[in-house]
């Protein structure tokens, strides 16, 4: 996270947040960090983590906010300065949006993004995953979703597409883990089990940066509910930031000892999770996080072009 951006989130465990008058120095392992006190506006706190009194007092002072999250990173409470008020015209510009202008970008890039990936995979697998007519049909989705004038079509060809997806990934991976599809809680595969791993972490980044820049993370355009402005910008960056890196653990890192499937449910080994959360701090990038969250608030509040970034 450069020092420019108005928003300062700390990943992770066993950070040291501390500040001067001047600076904001963060201190986790062997790295140390170092921000003017005034650059930062919201420091967002994610995860167990050391913080000094002088940190809180100072930015208290600066007239910045604190956000505290759990490790999943759902937000759990704030710390506002005395007369503080949130940028009220970031949420009123979100409240009055039409919803159409970025769900239809969103999951049209959501859709080719799992073409790539596909596309990707068939390449490298020596076998077709594809069933006579899926890819074409895929392909007109994807024209129907850039030319959708409903939200009604946007949704149901956003889930339609993604069910599919799941269902093709299913072929390219080994057959005894048992994955044939996405399926919802309690996961009885190991793949599920990785997927909802990886999903987890990106939520926690990308609502990290979308409270940051005082937007409401339950105020959706594509989805519906709580959270759903989260599974909006996620929704294109999971084949890259997540679904790649799962599959490679499927397909090259995941042996028999590495998880235990009950008839209730699939439990990852802590060795195999931590090897998958290493490799998924690598594939998560927050910079573009960061510049996606930047793009939704400028066409939001200035009328800028929208658009998504997802390869």
């Amino acid at each position: 996270m450069a020092a420019t951006e108005s928003w300062l989130p700390v990943f992770g465990y066993g950070g040291h947040i501390k500040a001067t008058t001047h600076e904001v120095v963060i201190v986790q392992g062997s790295a140390t960090r170092r921000y003017p006190l005034q650059a930062v506006r919201h420091l967002l706190i994610v995860g167990g983590h050391t913080l000094h009194t002088s940190a809180v007092t100072n930015l208290l002072k600066a007239g910045a906010v604190i956000t505290f999250f759990d490790i999943d990173g759902t937000p759990v409470g704030y710390l506002y300065p005395y007369g503080y008020r949130p940028d009220e015209a970031v949420r009123f510009a979100q409240e009055r949006a039409a919803p159409h202008r970025f769900a239809q970008p969103l999951a049209t890039a959501g859709l080719q993004s799992r073409l790539l990936l596909l596309e990707e995979l068939y390449d490298r697998a020596g076998q077709d995953i594809f069933y006579a007519g899926e890819l074409d049909f895929l392909y007109q989705a994807r024209e129907e979703l850039s030319v959708s004038v409903t939200m009604e079509d946007l949704r149901r060809l956003s889930r339609l597409t993604a069910d599919m997806y799941y269902e093709i990934l299913s072929r390219a991976l080994p057959p005894e883990l048992g994955f044939r599809r996405r399926t919802s809680r309690p996961y009885l595969d190991p793949v599920n089990a990785m997927f909802s791993l990886g999903y987890a972490m990106l939520y926690g980044n990308c609502c990290v940066a979308l409270i940051g820049a005082h937007l409401d993370p339950d105020l959706g355009m594509l989805h519906e509910g709580a959270g759903s402005f989260v599974h909006d910008l996620i929704e294109p960056q999971k084949a890259v930031m997540v679904d790649r890196a799962v599959i490679r653990f499927a397909r090259e890192e995941i042996g028999d000892g590495d998880y235990e499937c009950g008839e209730k449910r699939c439990y990852l080994d802590a060795n195999l999770s931590a090897r998958l959360v290493a490799a998924l701090r690598d594939s998560i990038d927050q910079s573009r996080i960061d510049a996606q969250v930047r793009i939704l608030r400028d066409a939001l509040l200035a009328n800028a072009e929208f658009h998504v970034l997802y390869w």
